[in-house]
């Protein structure tokens, strides 16, 4: 496969770096021991249309493939340090603007996508509940059929963007007998027409995106608010998690380039023993296997989102790529505490920062324990 970018995506991908270095992660060390998300930052991504990178221009988008999509993404996340902001953006766009696109009825399309692609709507996911975590087969959350409309009851937590959310994109039981497949219905609530209650969350990371629990009591959704039909949701969910495991992960390509290009520079500055570490194999050896292991998981996670755009089914490659890219994240960023030592060991700093950030890698759209578990079936085993 053929990953030269043609120059319509070199000209984006470097826009948006130029864009995140000046505009974004600004006051983040504050903002993040303060749990304060970026609004001003969100906006200003809205100009660029970052907050609807895969929908088609018809509905406000910027109409990238899912290649670009990620080139775009990797981008945002090799210019912004402010990490909190740039997982709010993915968790909107591809947990919820991208199944309204894909699923969504024309006038569903009409009325939410334009404001969702500029920003000026903001979208949560609320699918996690307490006693399933990644087993999204467990749902508890049910959907009753009532007077044109459904009541929802259930518990949602781990709900990124939630406390400030003008849209939550939600999934409940409809139909037990049918279970995950055919039985469970996807839903849009919107602030203001339905009726739910959310509480905040504090977080080891990511603490600049906000995060909450939604509950959800006898709550009426009218049908007009259904995405797609009864039944659906749980192709819908899996399809949304595809894209999000794909294209989440390259946020986490791009920070990595960054901190391994700035750890490069650093280890050569650093003196031990009257040379600069990096002269030490220790030291030196550690950074090749970051750069081996970061260009591997690179062609991965560009091969499936090519492979997503041809069409073909991604559900273990999108596994693959999830694992690979979010355990290299945590894994270097432990390293890397080890190379900057006390420097890093610090509450603030650039490191200690983004291996709070790494920690959750492994953890949301899927455990990598849930990937592989997916990946093992997919084979066979």
């Amino acid at each position: 496969m053929n990953f030269g970018l043609n120059q319509e995506q070199e000209n984006f991908k470097q826009q948006i770096i130029e864009f995140a270095g000046q505009m974004l992660g600004k006051d983040i060390a504050s903002r993040d021991a303060n749990s304060v998300f970026d609004r001003a930052g969100w906006d200003q991504c809205g100009t660029l249309l970052l907050q609807g990178l895969a929908v088609p221009k018809a509905y406000g988008g910027k109409g990238l493939d899912a290649l670009s999509t990620v080139l775009a993404l990797e981008a945002l996340g090799y210019g912004s340090k402010d990490n909190g902001l740039n997982f709010s953006i993915a968790a909107h766009l591809l947990a919820c603007v991208v199944p309204i696109w894909l699923h969504g009825s024309e006038a569903q399309k009409q009325r939410l996508l334009p404001d969702l692609c500029m920003g000026k709507m903001i979208a949560a996911n609320a699918m996690t509940e307490v006693q399933s975590g990644s087993d999204a087969f467990e749902l508890k959350t049910t959907a009753q059929q009532s007077n044109n409309g459904y009541l929802l009851n259930g518990h949602k937590t781990f709900c990124a963007n939630a406390p400030i959310a003008d849209l939550i994109l939600t999934y409940a039981l409809s139909n037990p007998d049918k279970g995950f497949y055919g039985g469970i219905t996807a839903f849009l609530l919107e602030k203001g027409k339905q009726s739910f209650n959310i509480e905040s969350i504090q977080k080891t990371g990511l603490r600049t995106c906000t995060t909450g629990t939604v509950q959800l009591h006898d709550a009426f959704v009218p049908t007009e608010n259904r995405l797609n039909e009864a039944g659906a949701g749980g192709i819908i969910f899996n399809q949304s998690m595809e894209w999000e495991r794909i294209c989440l992960g390259a946020l986490h390509l791009g920070t990595m380039q960054r901190l391994l290009e700035q750890t490069i520079r650093f280890v050569k500055k650093r003196k031990s023993g009257g040379k600069s570490i990096g002269k030490y194999q220790s030291i030196a050896h550690q950074l090749v296997d970051m750069k081996a292991h970061l260009e591997a998981a690179r062609l991965v996670n560009y091969q499936t989102a090519q492979k997503l755009d041809s069409g073909k089914k991604v559900a273990m490659d999108a596994s693959m790529s999830k694992l690979l890219v979010s355990e290299l994240y945590k894994d270097m960023t432990v390293r890397l505490m080890q190379i900057y030592a006390s420097q890093a060991y610090v509450e603030g700093s650039e490191i200690e920062r983004n291996m709070r950030d790494a920690m959750s890698a492994t953890v949301y759209s899927g455990t990598s324990e849930i990937q592989r578990n997916i990946i093992a079936k997919w084979m066979g085993i």
